[in-house]
């Protein structure tokens, strides 16, 4: 039985190991979906350890994922009154199909009740095909089509999906 561990991020340490992770996750997963230039535009902006500090001060929550004692994904959410917005998660490619998604998912869960959110929020790319259907099985569903320019040239062409808590 594989053991995973959920640890909050509170260090200079955690954040760095956070931009490490992103960097690895987005090049190995997102260049098919995006483009290589996308991706250094979106870890530039989003992923950088000032860009992530920035994000925990204004109220992100991130969490790094550790199978056995290896540091293999994280996710970021926070909350929007009675909506949790889960706004990042991402598992190294090794280590799909490990059921270490659903556990972060269960922990969100978990956060969301205890903050009386009454449902989970993301957005997901469109073309993320594998990464939509791994949010169906986990009981999401679409509810919108968002657009939204992020600069550099760039769009993110989402879908909005939910689940009730």
């Amino acid at each position: 039985m594989v053991k995973t561990i959920i640890n909050q991020v509170e260090s200079k340490n955690d954040i760095v190991l956070v931009e490490m992770l992103a960097n690895k996750i987005w090049k190995e997963h997102y260049p098919p979906i995006i483009g290589k230039e996308q991706v250094r535009y979106m870890l530039g902006k989003y992923q950088t350890s000032p860009a992530i500090k920035q994000q925990i001060e204004q109220g992100a929550n991130y969490h790094i994922l550790y199978e056995q004692s290896h540091p293999v994904g994280y996710f970021s959410f926070h909350f929007e009154n009675d909506v949790v917005f889960l706004s990042k998660i991402y598992v190294a490619k090794e280590v799909r199909g490990h059921g270490i998604g659903k556990k972060a998912m269960d922990y969100i869960i978990q956060q969301a009740k205890a903050h009386s959110a009454k449902v989970i929020r993301l957005t997901v790319n469109k073309l993320n095909v594998a990464t939509i259907d791994a949010y169906k099985k986990l009981g999401f569903s679409m509810t919108d089509s968002v657009v939204k320019d992020i600069g550099g040239g760039y769009v993110m062409d989402d879908y909005v999906m939910e689940k009730a808590v």
